[in-house]
């Protein structure tokens, strides 16, 4: 391997890390505030690129009935939770998980019929995927939000191959891969660098900004700090959990949409490809513990750049070793534990 292939490798591993980067940041997120390790979070970002591919075509995609039937669902449930607590007085209250994602899909529906260019198409797609997270969440994971993080795990497996079962309704087998937002790129260092992967890095970058601007400065992100704490405390000095996670759910949501608006362009999409972009962003979230976003962060880089020397050496093989990666991880994890357990002690 020269120096040249390996600058090159680099690049690709970081454009790849920094789509990891988004999506391993949002599965800490959903994790640290409700306990849920949101298994399907790699097929909204799946979702969104086929979405993305529909509305190219001029077609309005699966998602929008998707949306509606959740938000029919959700308010149901909403209701049904109201009832047997008695409270009828705050009814209207579950309006709001019917009205803004109908209205949402009525907004893209319209404005399909006006042939929107490339920029608002991707906007349009970030939107109709947008409250995905937050319904299942009220319909699936609220009503066991006091249960054991194992049941919630399986539960969000199998909520992934329900989604993954859906996709391929939705969008068929054939995979999708769009046009780059940016045409083009520039040099560095005698490196090629295109647009496409230079607005994915950026995009990571901003996010990180965000969520420390979020975290350190906002009431709304330390009300998440503290649920992510502390449940119990957080709840006796007047935060709702229920709200801190519905904040959350958006947050990723909007996060996992971007990453798949992002990564349509520079690899094709199928409808269960979301199940290995989580999975490899998972990857990244456990080098964090699942609980530090800048080791996330840097572990997701990290996973790209595997992935991608990995390809370089064996393309067939490039899965099993990013996942292999995992196993030194957990075993530095749990000695970690260990330790720290054994301080305890003494």
């Amino acid at each position: 391997m020269t120096p040249d292939i390996a600058a090159i490798l680099a690049v690709d591993g970081i454009a790849a890390g920094a789509i990891y980067v988004l999506v391993a940041l949002g599965l800490v997120l959903i994790f640290t505030v409700t306990r849920v390790v949101f298994v399907p979070f790699g097929d909204i970002a799946a979702f969104t690129a086929l979405t993305l591919a529909a509305l190219n075509e001029k077609r309005l995609p699966g998602t929008a009935g998707l949306v509606a039937a959740l938000a029919v669902i959700a308010t149901l449930v909403e209701l049904s939770a109201l009832a047997r607590a008695g409270r009828w007085v705050a009814a209207p209250r579950a309006l709001f998980y019917l009205i803004p994602p109908l209205a949402l899909v009525a907004a893209v529906w319209l404005a399909l019929r006006l042939d929107p260019p490339t920029w608002a198409r991707a906007g349009l797609a970030i939107l109709l995927v947008l409250p995905i997270a937050p319904l299942l969440d009220r319909i699936v994971f609220r009503p066991i939000a006091d249960a054991s993080v194992l049941l919630l795990l399986i539960v969000a497996v199998a909520l992934h191959f329900a989604l993954a079962g859906l996709g391929l309704l939705f969008f068929g087998p054939e995979g999708v891969r769009t046009d780059p937002f940016i045409d083009g790129g520039f040099e560095i260092a005698g490196v090629e660098i295109s647009g496409q992967s230079a607005l994915i890095v950026a995009s990571a970058v901003v996010f990180c900004l965000a969520l420390f601007i979020l975290f350190e400065f906002t009431l709304t992100g330390k009300a998440l700090r503290a649920t992510a704490i502390n449940r119990t405390g957080a709840r006796l000095m007047g935060i709702r959990p229920a709200r801190a996670g519905l904040i959350a759910y958006l947050t990723g949501s909007l996060m996992a949409a971007v990453s798949g608006v992002l990564i349509a362009p520079v690899d094709t999409i199928f409808y269960d490809s979301g199940f290995l972009i989580g999975l490899k962003a998972f990857v990244g979230a456990i080098i964090g513990g699942l609980v530090s976003y800048p080791l996330t962060a840097l572990g997701a880089v990290l996973v790209g750049l595997l992935e991608s020397f990995a390809a370089f050496e064996s393309s067939a093989l490039k899965d099993v070793i990013v996942f292999a990666g995992l196993i030194p991880v957990l075993i530095w994890r749990s000695a970690l534990t260990r330790e720290t357990e054994d301080d305890v002690e003494e």
